[in-house]
């Protein structure tokens, strides 16, 4: 890492299949600070995925590294192999990677030209190569070659693309399609070749998210839309549905059974089942208040222990939640059975909690991005240089 630039990451959770970085297959219940020298002497982390168990990290030099779980070939260092440490996926290094994003099992990477790779499991036809073969290195994704993909969103067994139009963006699916995760108005197994979600045309979506069997796209004022397997006991949507509300969203993260989204003010609400405390406890449900939606189980809600914190940015695993608050605070709760809520126990936790990460950073602004894999949880924190280097 530059000499001038200030960086740490720390992990911990679920850790068997290496995705910790730590260099160890176990799991780790408290923030483990990851010291290599891959990572040290690598470009500043400009912004991490994480999958199923694995990582992708992406260099503001434009490069990409990857660690943990590889036996789909989902690392891109061309083997069907995990890796207990960061590697650079050479096979991207002629390009500037611009986003990545890490599936179940399989990944994706879009450069500064609009290209997309994908690599890793193909067997639900995901990586959108028109077959269902896995790859162990990023190939180019050539039903874009004449189109500007700008951002990939991996989700369990399926993927969106997002892809810039002289005429506004496209939402493209592909993969596993049961639960109508697609978008693409009808109930299908697999497509392995991708397809326009023609019913978000008329909306201007600026981000895309892919969870378990679901979907979810924010659009540029703020909208937001959901698909696939529905929250709770709602049936499965096979196209786009605008969830309306009163606020304007900047973000939204999907775990497998409910979603995060963060309004411009910094304000958090939830949806989805309860499970291990994904929504907070029920007593404090049944008291915080909630944003109309298509129905009583759609409902946004608030989340009690933080109605007085600005959140900065938030992240959701398979069945926890984590959060950023204005103090550079890092919160979670839910699902805590593989130490991913880094409390230093295997509990699941229903109400936010502060995980203390032990910063060694010497410079006191810093600013701090949270990810979270299935079952485990990185953190970054950046000294305010380096988290202003240009996109």
């Amino acid at each position: 890492m530059e000499d001038d630039v200030e960086q740490e990451i720390w992990s911990w959770g679920a850790g068997t299949d290496a995705q910790l970085g730590t260099g160890r297959l176990e799991d780790d219940n408290l923030p483990q600070l990851l010291r290599t020298p891959t990572l040290s002497s690598a470009p500043a982390i400009r912004s991490l995925s994480c999958g199923g168990a694995h990582v992708i990290a992406l260099t503001a030099g434009g490069g990409v590294l990857t660690w943990g779980r590889g036996n789909s070939g989902q690392l891109g260092l061309g083997e069907m192999a995990s890796s207990l440490h960061p590697k650079p996926v050479m096979g991207l290094r002629s390009y500037f990677i611009t986003q990545v994003s890490a599936g179940w099992s399989h990944s994706g990477f879009v450069s500064d030209e609009g290209k997309l790779f994908t690599c890793g499991d193909g067997s639900f036809g995901q990586l959108g190569h028109g077959d269902y073969q896995s790859r162990c290195s990023p190939d180019e994704v050539l039903f874009f070659s004449d189109r500007h993909v700008d951002q990939i969103a991996c989700g369990m067994r399926h993927s969106l693309a997002l892809v810039k139009g002289c005429s506004g963006n496209q939402v493209y699916g592909f993969g596993a399609g049961k639960r109508g995760q697609l978008g693409i108005s009808k109930k299908i197994q697999t497509i392995n070749l991708p397809v326009l979600c023609s019913e978000l045309e008329a909306a201007e979506i600026g981000g895309i998210a892919a969870g378990g069997d679901h979907s979810a796209a924010l659009s540029t004022d703020g909208r937001l839309y959901t698909w696939g397997r529905g929250f709770k006991s709602k049936s499965d949507a096979y196209s786009p549905q605008h969830l309306p509300s009163p606020w304007s969203f900047s973000k939204v993260a999907l775990g497998w059974n409910h979603a995060l989204v963060l309004t411009d003010e910094g304000e958090l609400y939830m949806l989805g089942g309860k499970h291990h405390g994904a929504l907070s406890d029920s007593e404090m449900l049944n008291a915080t208040k909630s944003l109309p939606g298509d129905s009583e189980e759609e409902n946004f809600r608030a989340v009690p222990a933080l109605s007085r914190s600005k959140v900065l940015d938030i992240a959701a695993g398979a069945e926890h939640s984590a959060v950023i608050t204005e103090d550079r605070a890092v919160k979670t709760w839910g699902w805590g059975e593989h130490g991913q809520l880094g409390l230093g126990d295997t509990c699941d936790h229903t109400n936010p909690q502060t995980v203390n990460l032990n910063l060694k950073l010497e410079c006191t602004a810093f600013d701090v991005k949270v990810y979270c894999g299935s079952g485990f949880t990185v953190a970054v924190a950046t000294s305010h240089a380096a988290s202003n280097l240009p996109d």
